[in-house]
């Protein structure tokens, strides 16, 4: 996929969700997920995912830095880095944190990476092309 961003935007949103990812909550699963989102205000807001014993209520880091970025006032993005480390390749973000991450910005530009250097580019209309809202949006 081309994206509008450049190789430095794209190195500091994998270094950014590259931190938050370290900062983790993950004693179950321990797959650590750091996420950085900029926003159409320039500033990049991080999260990372947070587990639960009780696992439905698991915060995944994409979701969490949505919420970071709507209670900071910004609610349009440009890009999401989602920072991880699988055996094959970048993880990209589930469904649930599809649909959120469409609420906001459904031509979001998806930057996967594993820490370990593999990059991914994806559209966030390509993982949801058919993604759900209502008709008065």
């Amino acid at each position: 996929m081309e994206t509008t961003l450049s190789q430095k935007q794209i190195a500091e949103l994998i270094e950014a969700a590259t931190e938050a990812r370290h900062r983790a909550y993950a004693p179950y699963s321990h797959f650590l997920v750091g996420a950085a989102l900029l926003g159409a205000d320039g500033k990049t807001y991080v999260g990372c995912n947070v587990e639960n014993a009780s696992f439905g209520l698991t915060l995944c880091a994409e979701r969490a830095a949505v919420a970071n970025a709507i209670a900071q006032g910004c609610r349009n993005f440009c890009a999401l880095a989602v920072v991880s480390e699988t055996d094959n390749g970048p993880a990209t973000p589930c469904g649930a944190c599809r649909q959120v991450l469409a609420e906001f910005s459904p031509s979001l530009t998806i930057i996967c990476a594993r820490e370990s250097g593999s990059v991914r580019i994806l559209a966030l209309n390509d993982l949801l092309p058919e993604l759900f809202y209502f008709n008065d949006r």
